[in-house]
């Protein structure tokens, strides 16, 4: 099985990836941070940890707040989709190359050597 995940970051923090693409899905369908980690299974503090990275990792915040709940900004918005067009691109990239990787490769590994030792 190939699965090759993209990841975007900022110095030594993840500012996209899979998770967190999926944390903004569940913000613009849910329209709160609580209710988006409902939804995924996530505590609301995890979630809201992971936002403070997007929205300082990015130029713009991609999540608003407010008392009525929670929102994608337009930045929010646009790097999600181009986020998404990525995955895209790269599963149909992936799909081409995998075949030929997964004929070669065993359904389990060997059984591990010990390697010799030396004196």
């Amino acid at each position: 099985m190939l699965k090759i995940k993209i990841q975007i970051y900022c110095g030594d923090e993840i500012a996209m990836g899979p998770g967190k693409a999926d944390l903004l899905d569940a913000i613009a369908a849910e329209g709160s941070i609580s209710a988006a980690g409902r939804k995924l299974g996530m505590s609301y503090r995890r979630c809201w940890l992971l936002v403070d990275v997007m929205n300082r990792c990015w130029a713009e915040p991609l999540v608003a707040t407010s008392s009525e709940g929670a929102r994608l900004t337009e930045s929010g918005a646009a790097i999600l989709t181009t986020y998404r067009g990525l995955q895209a691109n790269m599963d149909r990239i992936s799909t081409q190359g995998a075949a030929a990787l997964e004929r070669q490769l065993r359904d389990v590994p060997l059984e591990a050597q010990v390697a010799p030792s030396h004196r």
